[in-house]
């Protein structure tokens, strides 16, 4: 008997921000204490395989400077000076400053902020409820999914498709766009089985050579924002060559002979000289895809997170349209199951209490909203008190300088519910310590998989850190809200509900099933009974205005940027931020393996095997500006400037830089991360944050 089998077991799913969700089994060493986590064997998506950085989960829990009590701040914002204060105490200081701050501006001055520091429904979604009620200014949460599911509704018109687990049945598994190996891992659990059991081709598209395009049979460097030209190249080497599956054009997709017409000119070499790529690559590709109908092309976020982003989501989503892959199993294009689960978290988010005409204010633009730029203020009034949940904007968000001056203004209250002191509770009033998700309560969605996985509570918190849930319980009674809707209620009564009106059992079945499989049958999957539009075809003319998107804005907010340069069919558009002579270089800010956005940068193990904040160069860029390995590198564009030291690094194209990994601003030399060069303006149509689409000067620091 191994020592795993000997310890007790707890099984939970994974909260992090990722795809994967990953069910867990979590050694128990004592009611408080947890060793190692593994994955789940009997669930058919995890496998047995999760991240090294959740293995050590243990490091995060017992971390010895986890925040335990709550603080209210004593001396300057940002100065670190703080007094301990009871739960009572810091709860009425929140309630009675929102209460002031209603008085003199509105209820839209305060600003519920959160995102997906945790992914559970309960603990995440709840402070919905308390927004609703208060009528506090509404959040529309565009940072991460807007552009990639944009693109993706506009083709597909649904938000699922094939059983990610087919690809372990694919002959050529297309994993563009997302460094698999270091933010889903469970991707290459399937995509390795396909190639061992059946010999599969593994092709893999991204900005440099990562450690996913080190598994690649066919990997593709191309240059940022140019997936649409790559896309494009592929369609027409389908068409011109007869691998066109014509028939299945006929009956799934709108205009099938007006795409041709588009493509005629989009030729390998037309692709070759904006993306960089050799035509010899493009062609190999497309023949590879072309030939071979079982590929599944499994579409990641980050080659989205350009401000051309939807159109190359939707460009490369066309190619599995093109080729009538979707038809068999291990073939179609994914991108993410969302669409699947239709819980009704309506109690929960307190949704019927929604005033429509209460402004939104976006996420994304937190930067704009706190320093009152008339355009992210959508008519109302200044914000003057947040609330802070599962999410570090003044480390994350993009114009990290804008969000800074934001948070430092003196008319501004800021509440952070915290696991650590991050560089967002750094710059608060208040700070709340806040439990982790093995201490509480609740249930979690997988949009990479099929599964909805309980997470119940397996080990109890130190003694001061309270739950996200308790925080809008106590806030509700201060603030006069506690007898409506939603409120009074445990995490497992709502968890009950949400389970129980999708026909799905309780909180007691599910900790007994420990995950619910809800993928659609296979017609549905791969869109044989029609694709999500009203004619049931597959659109290559997208509607960029019309199309409804599970995080289309609300009418209130209208369309961003410019709409009327988007392209009618597939196509490469420079919308993006192209290098120019002052900023000849193109950043993007990719994930580090061993961190997931600004969370584990806090673990030792993490922070030990990432170094220190680094720029990839290419070799030959570094010897023309006398840039040496290891040396320091200031890197600019209109938003500011931030220090790293060079990395040379040969598997990326001349003219891009990589940054990966949001370390914490203080691990940078001037205490500024590189959300300083990120910006906060919103892209075409429906918004979201373009991380990866930078244009940039770069300089010996020294």
């Amino acid at each position: 008997m191994n020592q795993h089998a000997k310890l007790r077991i707890g099984h939970s799913a994974c909260p992090h921000d990722c795809p994967s969700t990953c069910a867990l089994e979590v050694e128990l060493l004592d009611e408080k204490r947890i060793g190692r986590v593994h994955g789940a064997k009997a669930n058919s998506y995890t496998a047995g395989v999760i991240c090294a950085k959740v293995a050590r989960y243990a490091d995060r829990v017992h971390h010895p400077d986890r925040l335990l009590k709550p603080l209210i701040r004593a001396g300057g914002k940002g100065e670190g000076a703080w007094k301990e204060s009871s739960w009572e105490a810091a709860l009425d200081l929140v309630a009675e400053r929102f209460i002031a701050a209603e008085a003199k501006y509105g209820s839209e001055t305060v600003w519920p902020y959160y995102y997906a520091g945790t992914m559970g429904l309960v603990q995440r979604d709840g402070i919905e409820r308390l927004r609703h009620a208060k009528k506090y200014s509404g959040f529309f949460g565009s940072i991460c999914t807007n552009l990639a599911w944009t693109g993706w509704m506009m083709g597909a018109g649904a938000l699922r498709g094939p059983d990610p687990r087919e690809m372990a049945k694919s002959d050529c598994v297309v994993i563009w766009g997302t460094n698999a190996v270091v933010t889903q891992v469970n991707v290459m659990t399937h995509a390795i089985k396909a190639r061992k059991e059946r010999g599969a081709k593994i092709v893999v598209i991204d900005v440099y050579e990562n450690a996913t395009m080190k598994q690649a049979d066919l990997g593709l460097v191309l240059k940022p924002g140019t997936d649409g030209a790559l896309a494009c190249a592929v369609m027409h080497v389908l068409f011109r060559d007869g691998m066109a599956d014509r028939a299945y054009l006929e009956q799934y997709t709108d205009d099938p002979h007006g795409l041709e017409a588009h493509l005629s000119t989009k030729t390998p070499q037309w692709a070759a000289d904006i993306t960089g790529l050799s035509v010899d690559e493009i062609e190999a590709f497309a023949r590879l895809v072309g030939t071979t109908k079982k590929t599944y092309f499994r579409l990641g976020y980050g080659f989205s997170r350009q401000r051309n982003g939807s159109v190359n989501m939707h460009a490369a989503a066309s190619i599995a349209a093109v080729t009538g892959c979707w038809q068999y199993e291990g073939g179609g294009a994914f991108h993410s199951n969302s669409g699947i689960f239709k819980l009704n978290q309506e109690l929960l988010e307190g949704t019927r209490m929604r005033d429509p005409s209460i402004r939104h204010l976006d996420h994304s633009r937190i930067g704009p909203v706190l320093t009152g730029a008339e355009d992210a203020l959508y008519g109302g009034p200044p914000v003057t008190a947040l609330l802070i949940q599962n999410t570090n904007p003044v480390n994350v968000a993009p114009e990290q300088r804008l969000v800074k001056q934001g948070f430092l203004r003196d008319d501004l209250f800021s509440c952070v519910h915290e696991q650590f002191m991050t560089d967002t509770a750094k710059l608060a009033d208040v700070v709340l310590p806040g439990t982790m998700f093995l201490e509480h309560d609740d249930v979690y969605k997988g949009g990479g998989n099929q599964h909805i996985t309980l997470g119940p509570k397996l080990i109890d918190p130190p003694e001061g850190p309270r739950t996200n849930h308790f925080v809008i319980e106590e806030l509700g009674k201060r603030l006069g809200v506690a007898d409506r809707p939603g409120f009074g209620m445990t995490e497992q009564q709502h968890i009950d509900i949400i389970l129980g009106k999708r026909g799905l059992g309780s909180f007691s079945s599910l900790k007994e099933q420990k995950w619910v499989d809800l993928q659609p049958d296979f017609e549905a999957a791969h869109f044989l009974d029609g694709f999500g539009h009203a004619d049931k075809k597959f659109h290559f003319r997208a509607d960029w205005t019309g199309q409804a998107a599970p995080n289309r804005p609300p009418k209130s907010m209208g369309l961003f940027g410019p709409v009327a340069n988007l392209p009618e069919f597939p196509d490469h558009v420079d919308l993006i931020e192209v290098a120019d002579e002052k900023h000849p270089f193109r950043l993007t800010t990719s994930p580090a393996r061993n961190f997931l956005n600004s969370t584990f940068a806090e673990t030792p193990v993490s922070k030990a095997k990432e170094g220190r904040p680094e720029l990839l160069l290419h070799p030959d860029d570094a010897a023309a500006l006398g840039v040496a390995d290891g040396g320091r590198v200031e890197v600019g564009n209109q938003r500011g400037e931030v220090v790293l030291h060079a990395k040379l690094f040969d598997g990326i194209k001349r003219g891009v830089v990589v940054a990966e990994g949001i370390w914490p601003n203080s691990a940078h030399e001037r205490g500024e991360g590189i959300n300083v060069l990120t910006g906060a303006d919103a892209p075409a149509p429906y918004g979201g944050a373009a991380f990866h689409d930078n244009k940039v000067w770069l300089r010996p620091a020294d």
